[in-house]
This record gives structure tokens, C-alpha cells and sequence, in this order.
């Protein structure tokens, strides 16, 4: 085993890892590729050394094993790595990439997740893919039924009920293909309510979560969501770095003294900013029931109604979302409830 290597890049797969080994000038002296046993019995029996990693599938899981090992690990944003693989890309190429990428201060590493966070984020996923299912289920129902000239409503639950309410009157060749699918979509309704039933108990055990749900706009799914995929408000220098992070600050094209500020990047989690923008959206709604009831504004909604004037109903909803993810790493950071009237001193 070559001890004197000070830095070790290492490009992750399911079965296979390469690993570049490097001085500390970052020169690559060595290359092995070591299946799953033997990369676990290298790290185990190797000094602590600097692991480098992308951020992609299984890397926080080895980044915690490896920390736990005595190593130091970092992780790099795969996207920023993919300029310094030269030639053809293969596993050796992009280990060696990822130690050069390494020597670069201005990639700023990931953080690595933790087990809670990983947890909270896969129930998310797995929710997503249970609407898809069913909304793939309900579309296919609306096209069987059309044929025998049944209209199905919108809705889940409207469609849902009606091809329950005309099933006798279907042919009985196709009756019991239509109950499975029906009993398909209970269970999944089941199974998305209990899975919210987790997600609320997350949020009652998790301090932050709950702070998070005080501020408007921020409901269930977007709390625990933000919770799974921030580490800490300290990562970001402040609130507009962590909007840009989450893609809803205005992409920028500029030359010279030509500065041009286009539409958002929409950049980052793409689930997460769409939760947002969603919440954004149910406080317009909130803003448009109280000036119906002549009822009195807070200084965000009154901000929001007065924006809308000017830019229109949907520019304003991005402009809130960007505003309450300023105002949730505000409260994050400085540990303070939300005041929807707070002024700056």
C-alpha cells in the first residue's frame, strides 16, 4: 500500500471503483480499480487520507463511512468536475479529473448528508412516484371509459368515484380489469397518506421543521423537503445565495456594460423549487380572499398585492418564493420565529 498518498480521488459505481492516488501537489502517482470488498478493506487499512468524491448515487453513504473510518471527505458537484476529464471519459479519466477538480478553491464542496436527511428526501421521492402512478393509472381509466362513452371529470377523485359508479354498466369482459385498477388506486391513496403520516411526525419531532411551517407559505411537503435538502443555513453566505442555489434568482447575461437579467435559472432542486413556488402561490390566493373580505395585510402580503400591480400574477408568485426562502434562511440562521410585519432596525 503507497502511504505516502496524501489525496485520493475516487469515481463511485455499484460494483466497480477506480481510484486515482495522488501526492500533496495533487499528482496522480497511482491508479487502482478495486471492486466493493476490496475498496471498503483499502480505506480500512489505509492513514487518514483526503477522499475526494462527486456528489452522485451512494456518495454520502460513503462519505459518512468513510468519515467514520478517520478519513477527511469532500465532495464535489458532479457538474463541475466534467470540464477536467480530458480526452475520452473513462474511470480512470474522471478520478484523475476529480483530483484536479479538487485543487480548484472556487468548487464549493457538498455537504454530506446525513441518515435523517437521506430518509426525509426518500420519502419524497417515493411520494412523487406514487402520484405519477397514479395519475398514469386515472389516464388510462379516462381513455377505456371514453370509449364506451363514458366522460370522466378532473380530478382524482371525481375520476376516481365515476369509473367506480359505471363499472356495472361496462362489458363484463372488461369489469374486473377495471376493479383491479380501482383497488390499485386505493391502495395507492393509502399508501401516500401513511407515508404524510411520517412526514408529520418528522415535523413534530424536528425543531426546524416546525419553524420552518411558521413561515407563510411554507406547508408540510416544502418544510420537510427544505429540511432534506439543506444542511445547515451556515453553507450559504446569505439568503440570495441560497435562492440562487434553488435556481429562482434571475439568470444573468452581461458583457461589458451591458448588464441583462433574463428569467430565473431554475437551476438546483427542481421538486423543491417547484414546492416553493407552489406555496408562493397559495399566499397570492390568501392575499386575493382578504382583499375580498376588506380585511387588513401584513407587510408581505401587502408587498406581494403591491408587485403583482406592477409585474403581473405570476411574476409576482417567483418574486414571493425568492422573498420567503430569504425570509426561511433569515429565521434558520438566526434562530427567530417569523413576523410577517418584522422591520429591519
Amino acid at each position: 500500500m503507497d502511504k505516502s498518498s496524501k489525496i485520493i480521488g475516487v469515481d463511485l459505481a455499484k460494483n466497480v471503483f477506480q481510484l486515482a492516488l495522488a501526492n500533496k501537489h495533487y499528482h496522480v502517482t497511482r491508479s487502482k480499480r478495486l471492486n466493493r470488498t476490496q475498496f471498503y478493506r483499502f480505506f480500512v487499512n489505509h492513514p487518514p487520507v483526503q477522499v475526494v468524491m462527486e456528489s452522485c448515487g451512494t456518495a454520502h453513504y460513503w462519505a459518512r463511512t468513510l468519515k467514520a473510518m478517520g478519513h477527511q471527505v469532500t465532495l464535489l458537484p458532479a457538474q463541475h468536475v466534467r470540464p477536467y476529464v480530458r480526452r475520452n471519459k473513462t474511470d480512470r479519466s474522471d478520478a484523475m479529473a476529480i483530483v484536479e477538480a479538487a485543487r480548484n478553491p472556487e468548487i464549493k464542496p457538498v455537504p454530506v448528508k446525513t441518515e435523517y436527511q437521506q430518509s426525509l428526501q426518500s420519502l419524497h421521492r417515493l411520494r412523487e412516484q406514487w402520484k405519477a402512478t397514479r395519475v398514469a393509472r386515472i389516464n388510462a381509466l379516462r381513455g377505456i371509459l371514453r370509449e364506451f362513452g363514458v366522460l370522466v371529470p378532473m380530478g382524482p377523485r371525481a375520476a376516481i368515484s365515476t369509473a367506480g359508479e359505471v363499472l356495472p354498466s361496462l362489458p363484463a369482459l372488461l369489469q374486473s380489469s377495471v376493479q383491479v385498477v380501482l383497488e390499485e388506486l386505493s391502495d395507492i391513496e393509502t399508501r401516500i397518506r401513511e407515508l404524510e403520516k411520517q412526514l408529520k411526525q418528522a415535523a413534530r419531532d424536528d425543531v426546524v421543521i416546525q419553524q420552518f411551517m411558521h413561515i407563510q407559505g411554507i406547508g408540510l411537503l416544502c418544510a420537510t423537503a427544505m429540511r432534506a435538502s439543506v444542511q445547515s443555513p451556515a453553507q450559504f453566505k446569505n439568503g440570495r445565495q441560497l435562492s440562487a442555489w434553488l435556481g429562482i434568482t434571475p439568470r444573468e447575461f452581461s458583457s461589458g456594460d451591458h448588464r441583462y437579467l433574463g428569467r430565473i435559472s431554475k437551476r438546483g432542486d427542481k421538486y423543491l423549487r417547484t414546492l416553493l413556488i407552489h406555496g408562493a402561490r397559495s399566499v397570492m390566493a390568501r392575499i386575493k380572499r382578504l382583499q375580498h373580505d376588506n380585511r387588513p395585510l401584513s407587510a408581505l402580503q401587502l408587498w406581494a398585492a403591491q408587485l403583482e400591480q406592477r409585474v403581473g400574477h405570476n411574476k409576482a408568485t417567483v418574486a414571493l418564493a425568492n422573498k420567503l426562502v430569504r425570509i426561511l434562511w433569515a429565521t434558520w440562521m438566526h434562530q427567530r420565529e417569523f413576523d410577517a410585519n418584522y422591520t429591519v432596525q
